[in-house]
């Protein structure tokens, strides 16, 4: 007997050790000791304050790039297999309700050609359904499941984007998710705790970060017109008219004809940082990946004496001239502290967003709010917790102190094991915790009751012991498994505040039976085990 308590009461400590550990770590006072705690306590945005948004991805853009790749590589192979054609062409929808209507034309296809195309559009672009509109005229449209897809894919890659650029930013427990149950609506949820710069989040979000590096074919010009009209109103062959950005006291337009197919891009970036040149002015520098590295090479050893634009979201940061060979490092000017060359080296690094973003709604709460749910919420639990320990102790008497002891393990568990995860806490978790506890109080009283029971039935007392928690355990079970499956639903099928709460519960549950079963157990049996005869017990 002495050996299996000896052994609970290890296992017993080490769970405590654990939770105060998770708790508060190993601090060296009590004020740090109270500041670790705040510290792993995390507090989510109705208790903390911050912003909560609403985003729109503009999924159509990204429809609309696939269908640019698509004319590109289309055009190319048309004119590797000798298919003559007038043009091609794409239509320019601006909402998402008509991202379905994005097609392609083409044009002035002859005749003869026609099962030629078709036959291309099969083996080389099968995601594209091809349909006649006239004798020479032909539509692309994009196939329903592959539309539906990228529709997808657009929405989640935008998701995984904005978590690496909001975490970048060192905030804590932020909350990034599909919203709505409407799959063709495309918003998101964002929730921002803590957050004391919404316009700075804001703008380092919806930057889409595009970074292109091209060949700067002629300019710059004054004027766009000025450009267009060096060149006969019409641009060169596979070039685009790009805007440069203005700087601060800078007054005017500057424009260049820059090469459309880019030497390099974002993707081909490995990092990027904040740095000063030697004016001592701050710059975002990055480094190239290997095989970027050696394209960028190629380019800038046969161009030097030639400009190279550096093209952030279509405009262009700079457009130094190549001085010499350059293989991995870059550097873009112009920032106006330190702060604009770390948000760009943020934005650069997490990728850019497959398509852009609209605010539909942004709501900022207060810390008062949180501050007086957490007093109230405070209050409300201090008021019922003496409540319960009080008519514990009344009714059971000592026994209600095993209950009282277990009840406290169970809620400091729970508080450390929800810290261990990471987890954040709102006022759905909050009363996930206090449903919890109930349902402690609850199977405490099962197995009092059961006690009580073998007792009235004349057992004695070691053996009504063990009955009442051997047949109350069954029933414990079942209230908790029943309870924990509810649980499952409402985490798969509810929000982010459902999910909380049932999150909060299970685990609040699983402490429930190590608190109730093994660690009451354990008390009484250590109280039974200092008394030769035991006559009574204290129930």
């Amino acid at each position: 007997m002495k050996q299996r308590l000896t052994k609970r009461a290890i296992v017993i400590l080490a769970v405590i050790l654990a939770c105060v550990f998770g708790l508060i770590g190993l601090p060296r006072s009590v004020a740090q000791a109270g500041a670790n705690l705040r510290e792993n306590v995390h507090l989510g945005l109705d208790l903390r304050g911050g912003s909560h948004l609403i985003l729109q991805v503009r999924v159509h853009e990204a429809v609309k790039a696939k269908a640019d790749i698509a004319i590109e590589g289309l055009r190319q192979e048309l004119r590797r297999t000798n298919i003559d054609f007038a043009g091609l062409e794409r239509n320019d929808p601006q909402s998402i309700d008509q991202t379905d209507t994005i097609h392609i034309q083409i044009k002035g296809v002859p005749s003869a050609r026609a099962g030629d195309l078709r036959a291309l559009i099969t083996e080389r672009f099968g995601t594209w359904i091809l349909t006649g509109v006239s004798a020479s005229d032909y539509r692309l449209t994009m196939r329903p499941s592959e539309l539906l897809t990228l529709k997808r894919e657009t929405v989640e890659r935008t998701i995984r984007t904005l978590e690496r650029r909001i975490n970048g930013l060192g905030l804590t427990e932020p909350v990034i998710q599909q919203h709505g149950r409407a799959e063709e609506e495309f918003e998101i949820l964002v929730q921002l705790p803590g957050v004391d710069d919404p316009a700075r989040v804001k703008q380092i979000m919806g930057t889409t970060a595009v970074l292109e590096l091209g060949e700067v074919k002629d300019g710059p010009f004054s004027s766009r017109d000025q450009a267009l009209a060096k060149h006969g109103g019409v641009l060169p062959l596979n070039t685009k008219l790009v805007p440069e950005v203005r700087r601060a006291g800078e007054s005017g337009e500057s424009w260049y004809v820059v090469n459309r197919v880019p030497v390099v891009t974002g993707e081909d970036l490995r990092s990027a940082r904040p740095s000063r040149d030697e004016f001592t002015k701050w710059e975002t520098d990055f480094t190239l990946s290997p095989e970027g590295a050696r394209r960028f090479a190629r380019h800038t050893e046969a161009n030097i004496g030639n400009r190279l634009a550096i093209i952030l979201d279509n405009q262009i940061r700079s457009a130094p001239v190549i001085q010499a060979r350059i293989e991995e490092q870059g550097r873009i000017t112009g920032a106006a502290n330190e702060q604009d060359a770390g948000d760009l080296a943020l934005v650069l690094q997490s990728g850019s967003l497959p398509a852009g973003i609209d605010y539909l709604e942004e709501r900022t709460i207060g810390p008062s709010l949180g501050a007086d749910s957490i007093r109230r919420g405070l209050l409300s639990g201090v008021v019922g917790l003496a409540l319960v320990i009080t008519v514990m102790i009344l009714y059971y008497k000592r026994s209600g102190v095993n209950a009282v002891i277990a009840l406290i393990l169970n809620a400091v568990i729970t508080l450390a094991a929800l810290s261990y995860f990471q987890a954040v806490w709102t006022l759905p978790g909050i009363a996930g915790m206090i449903l919890s506890l109930g349902m402690a109080v609850d199977s405490n009283v099962l197995i009092f009751e059961r006690i009580r029971e073998e007792l009235r039935n004349n057992k004695a007392v070691v053996a009504a012991v063990e009955a009442g928690f051997d047949r109350a355990f069954i029933t414990i079970i079942d209230t908790h498994v029943v309870t924990v499956v509810s649980s499952a639903f409402l985490f798969m099928f509810g929000t982010g505040a459902v999910k909380g709460f049932a999150v909060t519960l299970v685990v609040g549950l699983i402490a429930n039976l190590f608190t109730a079963v093994f660690v009451s157990r354990t008390m009484f049996e250590y109280h039974l085990s200092r008394r030769a005869q035991v006559a009574t017990l204290s129930i």
